[in-house]
């Protein structure tokens, strides 16, 4: 009876955390219901399959997969280009299942010649801190529209959405904030499951449409097309990529801890699978899937630190993904009560990102990297397309992303100083 307990704690967890994002991103890219929920059962799908291969092949640790945080970003700012006029949504999509693709490529050859933590060595804290700011500064625009209610049931701004988009955001950072452990521990699905309900009771929820064809089915691979190749996002999903193998060893050093497990974790082997873990979500169309170290603070509290629990739980999702109906009820929850839940957790990791950026600073070369870095970010996010109209097309894609053109001049202003120190202790040597 515990164990059917804890499973089932452990299924809405996974759920709490994976339910928000592709609804989000539907919605981002103006997908009709029927495209979300084919998303949703998608998702659940792909999560089941991947927590459970790295639960058994891969870091052995109860530590589910959720869609990359960092995946849902560049999905949200493309989705913005999209929204302008910019780019076309079906080549957009398109290339980010190029882009997963390719991160998955990456992941395994670096596994496979151990060249995880050499590479790793180049996103230093002042490059993540970087990273981190100009993310959330490129995200502020979608959440802030999201919240306003921008598009949801009107083009415009719609001052009732607002009105109960801010009372949930308030209720989320109230228990995400609370000193009650099961608040803060259940904070995200108390506050999806209190907003939905505020939304209806409110009548500002979309028609709930339950006219599903079949009662089973499976999910579809390449639902968006054939994988599309832009240099632009392929560059932003190399740098992605860096940044998850860090998420990865950060993730599984936190759990490993809080379970006590005796056996040290194969990095090696767990990128391997975060690979194939990654070529099943291109293949299937899908936001990247990722450990999230958030789940040592459900271990933390709940104590379920047995394996097996979380096994049930991964299959449980796995199994929910196959019954359309299921999908097509989550596929109708309201998004500006996913932003509202998750404004959040995404705006603290300005706050990791001035932390890193904090600990440089006594490098006499980190000011001046930083202002160059964020300077250059900050104005291509603000830079018209139509001002680089006559550029090669792959330039505009890297210009276009004030995110990686920053954390590119970061890395090399970073290498060359780093270079320049080191030639100038020889000559003193010398």
């Amino acid at each position: 009876m515990k164990s059917f307990f804890s499973s089932i704690q452990w299924t809405f967890f996974i759920l709490a955390n994976i339910v928000v994002i592709p609804v989000s991103i539907g919605f981002a890219f103006g997908l009709p219901i029927a495209d979300i929920a084919t998303l949703l059962q998608r998702t659940f799908f792909v999560i089941g399959i991947t927590s459970l291969l790295q639960g058994l092949y891969g870091h052995k640790l109860p530590l589910n997969e959720s869609p990359a945080g960092l995946w849902w970003s560049l999905f949200l700012i493309y989705a913005g280009f999209v929204a302008a006029g910019d780019e076309s949504r079906d080549i957009v999509l398109r290339s980010l299942e190029m882009g997963i693709l390719i991160a998955g490529a990456l992941f395994i050859l670096l596994s496979a010649f151990r060249l995880i933590d050499p590479i790793k060595k180049l996103f230093t804290p002042l490059v993540t801190g970087i990273y981190l700011v100009l993310l959330v500064s490129q995200l502020a625009g979608p959440f802030v529209e999201g919240i306003l209610g921008v598009g949801y049931l009107k083009k415009g701004f719609d001052g009732k959405v607002a009105i109960f988009s801010i009372i949930v955001l308030i209720l989320a950072i109230y228990l995400a904030k609370s000193r009650r452990k099961i608040l803060n521990s259940y904070s995200v699905l108390i506050s999806l499951a209190a907003g939905w309900l505020i939304f209806a009771l409110a009548g500002i929820t979309k028609p709930l449409s339950l006219n599903v064809t079949s009662v089973f089915s499976i999910a579809k691979p390449f639902a968006w097309g054939l994988p599309h190749f832009d240099t632009g996002i392929v560059l932003t999903s190399l740098f992605t990529s860096f940044l998850l193998l860090a998420n990865l060893i950060a993730s599984a050093e936190v759990v490993a801890k809080v379970v006590e497990s005796k056996e040290k974790v194969n990095y090696n082997r767990s990128g391997f699978i975060m690979g194939v873990n990654h070529l099943i979500s291109g293949c299937f169309s899908v936001v990247g899937a990722v450990p999230i170290a958030g789940v040592a603070g459900f271990i933390a509290t709940t104590k379920i630190k047995e394996k097996l629990p979380y096994l049930i739980g991964s299959a449980i999702i796995l199994v929910m993904s196959f019954f359309p109906a299921v999908m097509t009820f989550l596929a109708s929850l309201p998004v500006p009560v996913g932003y509202a839940t998750l404004f959040l957790p995404i705006s603290n990791l300005v706050v990791l990102g001035l932390r890193d950026l904090k600990d440089t600073l006594a490098d006499v070369n980190a000011p001046a990297i930083i202002s160059v870095s964020l300077m250059a970010g900050f104005g291509l996010m603000v830079l018209p397309s139509a001002a680089l109209a006559n550029l090669p097309d792959a330039l505009v894609s890297l210009l276009n992303n004030g995110l990686v053109t920053g954390v590119l001049i970061c890395i090399f202003l970073e290498q060359f100083f780093k270079w320049r120190s080191r030639t100038t202790e020889k000559q003193a040597v010398g």
